[in-house]
């Protein structure tokens, strides 16, 4: 795992620099617990993740993943940058297994809902005892 310090080299050489500038000018405010519905559009016409900035999220992809990590940053397209993130897979057999991922960039175009995630009532859940289907994935 490796921090945000450590990593941004690599960040500005690449091609999601662009979302590493907005990361850094971006200054957290406190948000409503909401969950986005999230199109493939610009997200500066509609509700914006501004209010979510610093706050622990939770993230379904398109093909049916859970990540769950600290939103650090996102662009136009909806690019997020999630630090201290793991993924939950979740089983009927046994319970959640959460695989760290560490700082971690989801392409906005494999985003399918975005919500704030309660940490008080999450870390209330035994995630060992707990069984699910894992998530089918979207079909368009």
């Amino acid at each position: 795992m490796h921090s945000i310090d450590e990593l941004l080299p690599c960040l500005k050489s690449s091609t999601y620099g662009h979302l590493l500038e907005n990361l850094l000018a971006t200054s957290s405010s406190r948000g409503l617990a909401i969950i986005y519905q999230l199109p493939t559009c610009n997200m500066s016409t509609g509700p914006g993740l501004e209010s979510l900035v610093d706050q622990t999220i939770s993230v379904i992809t398109n093909d049916g993943r859970n990540i769950v990590g600290v939103l650090k940053g996102f662009d136009q397209a909806t690019n997020i940058i999630l630090d201290e993130s793991h993924e939950r897979v979740y089983s009927t057999k046994e319970g959640v297994q959460q695989l760290v991922l560490g700082l971690y960039i989801i392409r906005g175009d494999n985003i399918s809902i975005v919500g704030e995630l309660d940490e008080e009532l999450d870390s209330s859940l035994d995630l060992s005892k707990l069984r699910a289907h894992p998530l089918k994935p979207v079909t368009h």
